[in-house]
């Protein structure tokens, strides 16, 4: 099979988007497995896969698939990647569209300055939809860990999140933590974790161990939920900037019931073909 993409980043969180629209697309969890991997494929974080949609009130359907070639509800980082292939491929003239994804519609925007902005949708706190088993709808929920008792925040953005605050993001523990909180049993569905240490009330530092992916050097949906945390724990105030090692993300939130609104970058690094 003769696939065309694109290699594409968001703040070094790094894709493969595929066409779907104008080639019909069938990947197997090994053949996304071996697309992903960085010394046999062309090699990402995620898949993006962008296609049609039987959506009345959405534009395209964008699936999402990690390196390990499991499929997931939602990536901040490759939904503005979305945006910028869609409006490069000439698939589409608008500069906002709406997306339907598997956990709702998002709808991003193409900014005058290159970056993009997508409206994430509102935050989901209630432990069941995280899910998170045990869970009490707090602000923190405590975790036991390797022994230890972590504060952890827990929501999901379209998918579960466990973030924490840290004194020294260069310090966090996260290759060691990381995979042992997002296989932990009280995540049902895994979930990606987050060490954010607050700068002041407008910034944050950022790194996330994601769910099938290991740790990235950016997480849209990581940022948004980092930000989150850190409102309800009345640590910071929106808009805050996220640095993560691959760049800095905006993100804005008012209440519990308001959207989550992310703004930054959108790269094409190449595009070619691969026989698979």
């Amino acid at each position: 099979m003769l696939l065309k993409f694109s290699k594409m980043h968001g703040a070094g969180n790094d894709f493969v988007v595929l066409d779907g629209v104008r080639q019909k697309i069938e990947l197997t969890p090994e053949q996304l497995r071996l697309l992903a991997n960085r010394h046999f494929g062309v090699g990402c974080d995620q898949i993006l896969l962008v296609e049609k949609t039987e959506n009345k009130e959405a534009d395209f359907r964008y699936r999402i698939f990690n390196s390990d070639g499991g499929e997931v509800e939602q990536c901040g980082n490759g939904a503005r990647c979305f945006m910028r292939f869609v409006h490069d491929q000439k698939l589409t003239a608008k500069r906002e569209i709406v997306v339907e994804t598997h956990s709702g519609l998002i709808r991003p925007r193409l900014e005058q300055d290159g970056r993009v902005t997508v409206n994430m949708g509102a935050p989901i706190f209630d432990p069941e939809r995280i899910p998170f088993t045990g869970g009490q709808n707090a602000i923190s929920e405590p975790l036991e860990v390797a022994g230890k008792l972590l504060e952890i925040s827990a929501v999901s953005m379209g998918n579960p999140h466990a973030v924490q605050v840290v004194a020294d993001i260069e310090q966090a523990p996260v290759k060691e933590l990381g995979p042992l909180i997002e296989h932990h049993p009280r995540f049902p569905k895994r979930v990606n974790a987050g060490f954010m240490q607050v700068m002041d009330r407008k910034s944050i530092r950022l790194r996330v161990y994601e769910r099938g992916a290991g740790e990235t050097l950016s997480c849209g949906t990581g940022a948004c939920a980092a930000v989150v945390a850190g409102i309800r724990r009345n640590l910071l105030d929106s808009p805050v900037n996220v640095a993560t090692r691959g760049g800095v993300l905006t993100i804005a939130w008012d209440s519990d019931s308001a959207a989550v609104q992310m703004t930054g970058p959108a790269i094409t690094v190449f595009t070619g073909e691969i026989t698979i």
